[in-house]
């Protein structure tokens, strides 16, 4: 049960994967329009989760460059967060949070940007959008364009399932210091473009091995209902099976929307099983 200053909640709904206007790729809308929004869906428990800078020595392989949120603007949405809370706090539990990148080669970097922002954090995730192949970077989830061309590099749409399996699971053992993400983001964006680059390989037991290790280290699961809206993806990340799976380890799975704008919230619900979602963790 979640106890609020004023106002008792008998159960907790939770999206744990919200973005903001200081995403590049996301929406103008304002913080309480998503705020408006989520309750108006009956949730209880939210967290923003805003991409947080990349490294600065990184360059953002997207095409766009529009992958995270400005170093410059870091401060000012922290300090909006906490403003939301105060101003909601007996109506919404509102949790402050980034949504990490981890990318293979700026640990260190990674590690730095966590120890000097994560005693500000309620939540976090972390996740992997960039593939590292032959000294070069690619992201994986920008278009269905750049999936194919990501796949002409590394070789086959199989050959980049299992970069990106592999660099997940380097991900969820990296060290990266105490303030390391507790919840690994959408284990299974890989699949996002699913319908025009179908796989043709199993990779169960590389999925094994990630769930195994997020066991081991007492992590969670984002539960993402972004990908059942995605017209060449179709299903949630993970898919229920998997999700399922993850449930009977023991593993706590939070909804996210993943909203990049105020009507994104709820988005793909309709498609996860909230038998076994995670609300108050």
């Amino acid at each position: 049960m979640l106890i609020t200053k004023k106002r008792w909640f008998l159960y907790v709904f939770r999206d744990g994967h919200i973005h903001t206007s200081f995403c590049p790729h996301g929406s103008k809308d304002k913080l309480n329009e998503y705020i408006e929004r989520a309750i108006q869906h009956g949730f209880t428990d939210i967290t923003f989760t805003e991409h947080a800078p990349l490294p600065k020595n990184f360059k953002d392989p997207a095409p766009e460059q529009d992958s995270s949120m400005k170093w410059s603007d870091l401060d000012h949405y922290l300090k909006e967060v906490e403003s939301a809370k105060k101003q909601y706090e007996t109506t919404i539990r509102i949790r402050t949070g980034l949504e990490v990148d981890f990318i293979e080669g700026y640990e260190n970097e990674t590690t730095d940007l966590l120890n000097e922002y994560g005693p500000y954090l309620d939540d976090s995730i972390l996740s992997v959008h960039f593939l590292r192949h032959a000294d070069s970077y690619y992201c994986v989830d920008f278009s269905e364009d750049e999936f194919g061309n990501i796949v002409r590099k590394v070789g086959s749409v199989e050959a980049v399932y299992k970069l990106y399996y592999d660099t997940l699971l380097q991900s969820v053992e990296a060290n990266l210091g105490s303030y390391k993400p507790g919840r690994i983001g959408h284990i299974t964006l890989v699949h996002k473009f699913q319908q025009m680059y179908p796989c043709n390989a199993s990779f169960n037991d590389g999925i094994t091995m990630i769930l195994q290790a997020v066991k081991k280290r007492g992590y969670s699961l984002d539960y993402n209902g972004a990908g059942a809206v995605k017209p060449l993806c179709l299903e949630t990340y993970p898919p229920e099976n998997i999700a399922r799976t993850a449930h009977l380890l023991g593993i706590p799975l939070v909804y996210g929307s993943d909203a990049h704008a105020a009507a994104g919230i709820g988005q793909g619900l309709d498609k996860i099983n909230r038998i076994i979602i995670e609300g108050s963790v």
